[in-house]
């Protein structure tokens, strides 16, 4: 990965104004003392925004290129916690295919690599690289570093991975969700719907602000994923089990 791709991350994600955008959303979640993780950490802007609400961070990235961006942001903070691997179903291994052009869409996913083939507005997209990595749960990052208030998991099509190494319910969370992969989204709302009586709202692409009026039920939230046009492209699903913190 070349230090100009991370440096262009860095801009966007650390652009004038957004800082306070992060901050302003995430304080629904957060309070001082809590722990947010931060999965698929890429640059680090959540868990920034994590510290400034005075919530600490443990923020997982695969990637070493970025994991060295982290250390470089974050190493006089012990408020953040580093940790290089990804996050599945069950500890062990598995291989991430990178994309050195773009290293946002890193995916441990084949199915995910699939769905962007031939997809409008991801023809450009060519993952030229691989690297075995250990994986880490859910469940041994809350038993490592405390239960977490809130939980952002934003993996390129792992998510559902992810949250089946969940054993019990957070507070609050969120996921990514792809319009090419949206069977993924369903089943994370499947799997949360075993873990407890959670309430949904969504937002489209890095907007922050809340798509539907009001918290809704797994099914509702469904329906409005599969209603989506192609061209909506992702966004993040928010789940928590008080629905009041999803009004907008």
């Amino acid at each position: 990965m070349r230090a100009s791709t991370v440096g262009a991350s860095l801009r966007s994600y650390y652009a004038p104004g957004r800082a306070a955008l992060l901050d302003g959303f995430h304080a629904r979640f957060l309070r001082p003392g809590d722990v947010g993780f931060d999965i698929g950490a890429h640059v680090g802007d959540r868990s920034a925004s994590f510290r400034r609400l005075h919530a600490r961070a443990v923020a997982v990235e695969p990637q070493p290129a970025l994991l060295r961006a982290l250390r470089l942001i974050f190493h006089r903070d012990p408020g953040v916690a580093l940790v290089a691997a990804l996050v599945g179903a069950a500890p062990g291994s598995a291989t991430l295919r990178l994309n050195s052009r773009n290293p946002t869409v890193a995916s441990a996913s084949e199915a995910f690599i699939a769905a962007a083939e031939g997809a409008a507005g991801w023809d450009d997209q060519v993952w030229d690289g691989a690297l075995l990595l250990p994986v880490t749960t859910l469940d041994a990052l809350a038993a490592e570093h405390g239960p977490p208030a809130f939980v952002k998991i934003d993996v390129e099509g792992y998510e559902a991975e992810a949250l089946a190494g969940l054993s019990r319910a957070v507070t609050a969370l969120s996921f990514e969700f792809t319009t090419i992969q949206r069977d993924v989204a369903l089943a994370c709302l499947s799997r949360l719907g075993q873990l407890g009586p959670y309430r949904f709202n969504a937002c489209l692409g890095e907007s922050y602000r809340l798509a539907l009026p009001g918290p809704v039920g797994a099914e509702d939230m469904a329906a409005w994923i599969q209603a989506l046009p192609h061209a909506a492209n992702s966004g993040d699903v928010y789940a928590a089990l008080d629905g009041r913190v999803l009004l907008p």
